[in-house]
């Protein structure tokens, strides 16, 4: 499928999304929003893809945010209309394959919050993240109270919202923030290298594993291990657990193939 604001490829499993506005360091049009969902609606039906790496075209920024001039003379009632239904970043939250941001360069507001929905976090060395939308006068609005909250704690989510403070890679690593730090003429090679090793995995594995680190934040500690246990269960009738036992067994790698 052709688009206009974001580019889609697939190679060994592993699916690159790089949003395409460069000029606009990659800020969110509503435009670019509906493109990463029919992306993620495409991806999730492909068996070639396992893996969703998610990054910003060029060297500068990740996403620099949402496209501000969408902004201007809009009510609050225009704003709660077009936030409506599922938002691309609970659908990236939502995704059932791994995801992992490869931040690049400048991860703000909206970017945050795209970083903040994918399941890993890795950073180039020049990177700087925030959420600055106190300095336009309204708070962040597409998750960033919430999940910064459970990724970090309180004390400093509450510190980089109200301050609306940017800060480097390597503070974002000390507060948990992003899972590593990296040098930007690296960050590429990192990331498929991780992306590579996960990509071998069971995708079955993978989606229940996924599924059930998630039920963590949405569920009290006796109704996770439960969906825990249901879920490993579950595992216990695919090919792929066969395959994996079998290898283990025979002492050579495992052909996982999805079923």
């Amino acid at each position: 499928m052709a688009y206009q604001n974001i580019l889609v490829e697939t190679n060994s499993r592993i699916s690159v999304l790089t949003i395409n506005r460069p000029d606009k360091r990659n800020a969110l049009n509503q435009a670019t929003r509906d493109e990463i969902r029919q992306a993620l609606d495409s991806l999730e039906r492909s068996p070639e893809s396992r893996v969703l790496v998610i990054t910003g075209a060029g060297d500068k920024a990740f996403i620099a945010g949402a496209d501000i001039n969408e902004f201007e003379g809009r009510t609050a009632l225009m704003q709660h209309d077009a936030m409506k239904g599922l938002r691309v970043f609970d659908a990236i939250e939502e995704f059932p394959k791994p995801v992992i941001a490869m931040i690049n360069g400048f991860c703000l507001g909206g970017g945050l919050e795209t970083a903040l929905a994918c399941d890993i976090r890795i950073a180039s060395d020049t990177a700087k993240l925030g959420q600055p939308e106190i300095n336009l006068g309204i708070i962040p609005g597409g998750g960033g109270t919430q999940r910064l909250t459970r990724l970090v704690g309180e004390g400093k989510a509450m510190e980089l919202i109200l301050t609306g403070d940017l800060i480097d890679a390597a503070h974002a690593k000390e507060i948990g923030l992003v899972n590593s730090v990296v040098p930007a003429a690296e960050l590429r090679s990192a990331v498929m290298s991780l992306a590579s090793r996960i990509a071998e995995k069971s995708p079955i594995a993978l989606r229940m594993a996924k599924d059930a680190i998630k039920s963590a934040a949405r569920m009290n500690l006796r109704e996770g291990l439960d969906r825990e246990r249901d879920l490993f269960a579950l595992t216990f009738s695919s090919e792929d657990k066969a395959e994996g036992v079998r290898a283990f067994l025979e002492k050579r790698k495992a052909d996982f193939k999805g079923r």
